[in-house]
């Protein structure tokens, strides 16, 4: 699978969120979502298209690829990841957890990602343990 620009994460991140909750896309929805212009959506959309992530009609609605959720699915582990890091185990408040693991989201490395999976695991059953 491609690199896709933080930016395009975004997207294909809303995009497929979006569809997930409501069944259909349309980019007005992407707009709101991300705060926005329709402009710069449309932009991204067409981008997401050519990179095969999603299939992108101009005035209907926007459907996830297969390659698209791959890729959707993927931001959205990393980004759960570090967030469920961040406020369980490091006891960051929500919000900055949120944001904080958006920014990082789309640079950690997969390497760290799993060393991080593999920690949250083992504190998870060190924290059900009745020693």
């Amino acid at each position: 699978m491609a690199e896709i620009s933080s930016s395009l994460e975004d997207y294909i991140e809303a995009v497929y969120s979006i569809y997930i909750q409501e069944n259909k896309v349309k980019a007005v929805e992407v707009s709101r979502r991300l705060g926005v212009s329709r402009a710069s959506v449309t932009e991204a959309l067409q981008k997401l298209e050519q990179l095969g992530l999603i299939h992108y009609g101009y005035y209907g609605t926007i459907s996830v690829t297969e390659e698209g959720v791959k890729k959707a699915k993927e931001i959205i582990k990393k980004h759960a990841t570090l967030s469920e890091f961040f406020e369980e185990i490091l006891g960051v408040e929500h919000k900055l957890a949120e944001e904080t693991a958006c920014k990082i989201e789309h640079v950690i490395d997969n390497q760290i990602l799993k060393k991080l999976e593999k920690h949250i695991k083992e504190y998870k059953i060190m924290q059900k343990s009745p020693c």
